[in-house]
């Protein structure tokens, strides 16, 4: 009747259990509830018996039953250890009768292992990308000029443009290929600058070779 009352939601670790019952006795009469609580755990056990699940009871779908007496409530409250979980053999407190202690630690212990897992691989991962960037950085090529390590923009360019040219130092930082190329441009200036003057001077001669009216 209780499971078509109730529609179970899905709880953590994934079990669906559904609300529990409390059966409060009160000792009047010639019944005794110590052999009438025993009784009634054999009668419900498909009810509120966990089934195995890798180191601890599963209580997917079932109603955890719980046995107190007006007695030991009277003498202990309802916070003392007079609750006793069908499947049992001890009185608890409610929370801890509620409570489900071998899973929370199999559990516990699964999630650390988890994260321990988890740790170990992500320093794996670290490892890894640092040995990476070691590699590379021992890889990184220096400028023959200054010895200075190319940036990455700088590398990737001279890899995109390994030949030489007149503009274009691949060996060298950008710094020292400006330099470079500034100091190529400023021969060549001079260069030109002195075959002018040479062409310039030999136009001043010429007219010397000749007298006044002689033909050339």
């Amino acid at each position: 009747m209780w499971r078509t009352r109730w529609m179970a939601r899905v709880a953590e670790r994934g079990e669906a259990p559904h609300p529990p019952v409390l059966i409060v006795f009160n000792h009047i009469g010639a019944r005794d509830p110590n052999r009438t609580v025993p009784r009634l755990q054999e009668l419900t056990r498909l009810l509120w018996a966990g089934g195995p699940a890798d180191g601890y009871s599963s209580y997917d779908t079932k109603i955890p039953i719980f046995a107190t007496g007006l007695r030991n409530l009277r003498e202990h409250g309802p916070n003392g250890p007079v609750f006793l979980r069908f499947g049992r053999t001890h009185m608890q407190p409610l929370r801890d009768a509620i409570g489900k202690p071998r899973r929370d630690t199999v559990l516990a212990r699964r999630a650390e292992r988890a994260r321990a897992q988890q740790a170990e691989y992500q320093e794996q991962l670290r490892r890894a990308a640092e040995q990476k960037r070691a590699e590379r950085e021992a890889a990184r090529p220096p400028c023959a000029g200054c010895g200075t390590k190319f940036d990455n923009d700088r590398w990737e360019n001279t890899q995109l443009s390994p030949e030489p040219g007149h503009r274009r130092h691949p060996t060298l930082c950008e710094p020292c290929e400006d330099k470079t190329v500034a100091a190529a441009d400023q021969a060549e200036r001079d260069r030109l600058e002195q075959e002018a003057a040479v062409t310039a001077e030999k136009a001043r001669g010429w007219p010397s070779r000749f007298r006044p009216g002689q033909a050339p």
